[in-house]
């Protein structure tokens, strides 16, 4: 997968805008970011500690924590080399969950999101 697929994907989430986070692109949902573009060719994703842990143990390969503090919050770097369009869907739209107000939750749930 490649930046330009996590920002399609990105962008079709309901309330998601691209803005720029350190001078990077980063993506939010009613100003709170949920993911992000570093240079080195992979994206960041905003999870839980528990879903950080769950996901970087079934697939190491593809999701590992941040290095340092920012890792131990549950940002969660996505190797796009090795992942696939359903899992960084997936991962996009578990971050995006994180992040998203709750009236705005449940009408994605609602509308089979």
């Amino acid at each position: 997968m490649t930046f330009q697929d996590v920002r399609r994907i990105a962008l079709e989430l309901p309330g998601a805008a691209e803005k720029s986070h350190f001078d990077k692109p980063d993506f939010r949902v009613r100003d709170r970011v949920f993911a992000t573009l570093p240079e080195d060719g992979n994206a960041v994703i905003k999870l839980t500690r528990d879903q950080q842990e769950m996901m970087c143990a079934a697939e190491p390969a593809i999701f590992r924590p941040v290095d340092g503090g920012w890792g131990k919050q549950g940002w969660t770097r996505v190797m796009l080399a090795e992942t696939d369009e359903k899992t960084l869907r997936s991962a996009l739209t578990t971050a995006w969950r994180n992040s998203a107000p709750i009236t705005l939750r449940k009408a994605f749930d609602l509308a089979g999101g």
